[in-house]
């Protein structure tokens, strides 16, 4: 079982939002990663890179698995092998 983020869905959503908002006014991508998260004290760009990166997805701006159907996949894998385990029995 995973574990649960540490991070509050409102704060991953203001981090995509502020993103969003300033990234003309820095050089680069990196760059403004890297200030979101020095501050909203997010440990890692990369933990926002992909926060933005599942944004875009689950928006139809960039092609992946949604959010929505990873969890109805999830659900459905679950539901399998429960399956299983009563036809075992």
């Amino acid at each position: 079982m995973a574990r649960p983020s540490r991070y509050l869905l409102e704060l991953r959503r203001r981090a995509v939002r502020m993103v969003a908002e300033v990234c003309g006014d820095y050089p680069n991508e990196t760059a403004v990663l890297q200030a979101v998260t020095d501050k909203l004290g997010i440990g890692s760009r990369e933990t926002l890179r992909n926060w933005v990166k599942q944004h875009e997805i689950d928006d139809g701006q960039r092609s992946g698995t949604t959010t929505e159907d990873s969890a109805q996949l999830k659900a459905l894998k679950k539901e399998n092998a429960e399956l299983k385990r009563a036809n075992e029995i």
